[in-house]
Parts: structure tokens; sequence; C-alpha cells
């Protein structure tokens, strides 16, 4: 299929997948959370991600993730499904189910601990953009990976017409710009305290973590990008930095940013699933210490946040089907 445009929006959020107390899938909070950050002004959120715990999550649960994703959207926001595969064959899998369900694009990780070379990602790839009519987006995360997308690998898949864009995620903006120059691909900032920074060099928006909590100053920062404004991106990136920096530095985004939000009252539980836990006490008040610091945020009272340190302790098993847990 041929794909013209940006079909995955600009303000992309990295979406949290609410959980009950006891880790099920909260899909009431799910409903909520997204409608909220569409209303915020996020016009794409990426459904089973890192940040949405795609490595806890059921085959089923991510489905269904993107099925509610697009009754809750309702053509306001496009819906891209993350996370995927190590393993090719599933991914295709996941993938195909995925555009079944009304999906709008799939954002496909490089192989995870597998490890492969250059030639076995651009298979991988290859493989998985040839088995979907739907867009693509690269994501780039060596951090998380273990092995970097390499530039000439990045150029030939390119060339494959469902790839169009790449979420980046590795911090090299010399690189940024030599693919920008040398390919037609669309970037995607995946570093939250790099948004502007990537936005200034050509970058067509972001995949955020923090954009969970404050949408609204990214939609800002992206529309005062495109009207060249850099004074206004600029002032709403600062007052940003102390957030982004509570949310993505001291525990995993996932665990942060809902611990934030259901002390903010706009999630059910903090919960996450092992072997991710809630932050520990320590933690909990170096990010309390931080948050202290936001002001001027549009869509965050901070005056009003009541975290609960006992409720986002520890982990939660996710419940298999045919078993007792």
């Amino acid at each position: 299929m041929t794909h013209s445009g940006n079909p995955f929006g600009q303000v992309l959020v990295a979406l949290v997948t609410p959980m009950t107390a006891d880790g099920e899938v909260d899909w009431p909070s799910v409903e909520k959370h997204i409608d909220d950050v569409i209303t915020a002004g996020a016009d794409g959120i990426v459904v089973t991600g890192t940040t949405g715990e795609t490595s806890t999550l059921t085959d089923p649960e991510k489905i269904r993730l993107v099925e509610v994703g697009k009754d809750v959207a309702a053509g306001r926001a496009k819906i891209i499904t993350g996370g995927g595969s190590n393993e090719t064959a599933h991914a295709i899998e996941l993938y195909q189910k995925s555009e079944k369900a009304g999906a709008d694009g799939i954002m496909i990780v490089t192989p995870y601990y597998n490890k492969p070379t250059q030639a076995g990602i651009l298979t991988h790839f290859r493989l998985v953009a040839d088995a979907t009519d739907l867009p693509v987006i690269l994501y780039d995360i060596p951090g998380r990976t273990g092995v970097p997308i390499k530039y000439e690998t990045i150029l030939r898949l390119a060339k494959h017409p469902n790839i169009l864009a790449i979420k980046d995620a590795k911090g090299d903006f010399s690189e940024v710009s030599r693919v920008l120059n040398q390919t037609g691909l669309m970037y995607f900032s995946g570093d939250d305290a790099n948004v502007l920074p990537h936005l200034s060099i050509g970058a067509t928006g972001l995949i955020g973590v923090t954009a969970n909590i404050a949408a609204g100053p990214y939609r800002a920062i992206v529309d005062a990008v495109n009207r060249g404004d850099l004074a206004a991106a600029t002032a709403q990136h600062r007052k940003l930095e102390p957030l982004v920096r509570a949310v993505m530095t001291h525990v995993p985004g996932t665990v942060s940013a809902k611990y934030i939000l259901h002390g903010l009252g706009r999630i059910s539980s903090p919960r996450v699933r092992l072997p991710l836990v809630g932050p520990e006490e320590w933690e909990a008040a170096i990010i309390e210490d931080e948050l202290a610091l936001v002001a001027g945020v549009e869509g965050v009272d901070f005056s009003n946040f009541r975290p609960d340190r006992n409720a986002a302790a520890g982990g939660a098993l996710p419940k298999v089907p045919g078993t007792t847990r």
C-alpha cells in the first residue's frame, strides 16, 4: 500500500496501561486515560509499547488495547500498536491481528535479547513490514535491545514502501540529521528531554512518556515549532523540564508515570506487573521533590497531588487463563 503524508500524528503518547490493585488491566481506566490525553492535545496513541508494559501483557490484552483505543479515539487520534516480539513469526502474528482490530499503524522494535546482526535486523523489519498494509515506525532503542539500527541499515529500510518513520531513543543528533537528509523518513523523538532539540533539526513529532501526564504542553511545543515560534516552544520546554526529570530519571518511566497519575487521581492504581515494582520510599521521595519544582504546566495541578506509597509498593503477577493466578 502507498502511504502519503503523516499517518501517525505529531504528539503521540506512549500510553501506560492502567491496572487494578491486583494487576489486572483496568479497562474503564484505560478508556478514561485515552480520552484524557486526546482531550489534552494528543493526536496519536501508542498502545502496548515499552511504557505500556508490553513484555507482561498477554496477546489478547494487546489486541483489546487496540480495539479499546480505536473505540475511544473515534477518529480523534491515530492508534499505533507497539511492542511486537523478538521472534519474527510472533511479531507478524501480533501485527496482523492488530491490523484486523483496527490499528492505524505499527511500531516495530529492534529484536531484543537475541542481539541479531544488522542483516538479521534488516530481515526482521522487512518481513514484518511485508506482512501488513499498515504504515510502520521503526523503533531504535539500543539501551533496551542491546543493538542499534545502524545508519546503513536505516537507509536500506527506508526504501520499503510501508516503512515511513523511525522513533529515535539513541540520542545521536548527527545521525538524525544524516537520515533526514538522505531519506524521506519521518523522525519521532523517543527521549522526553530531547523533544524540542529533535524538533528543531527537523523531527516530525514525539512519542513521549511524560505526555501521559501533560500532553497539552507537548501540543503547544509542536504547534509553536510548526509556526516557527522558537521562543514559545522553548518556554514550554523549560516548564516541562522538572516534570520530565521526575518521570524519566529515577525509576523506569512506566513506574513513575503511574505513580504520578495515581497521585493526581487520574488512574485508579499505580500498580505495575513484575518484574517492575513501584518506587521504594526513597525513590518516591526524590520523585516528589522534583514535582515540587513543577510550575505553570498546563493541565497539571500538583497542589492536589496525593501519592500513595503503600499502593505503589511491590508488583503484581498477571493472571494466566486456565490457572489460579
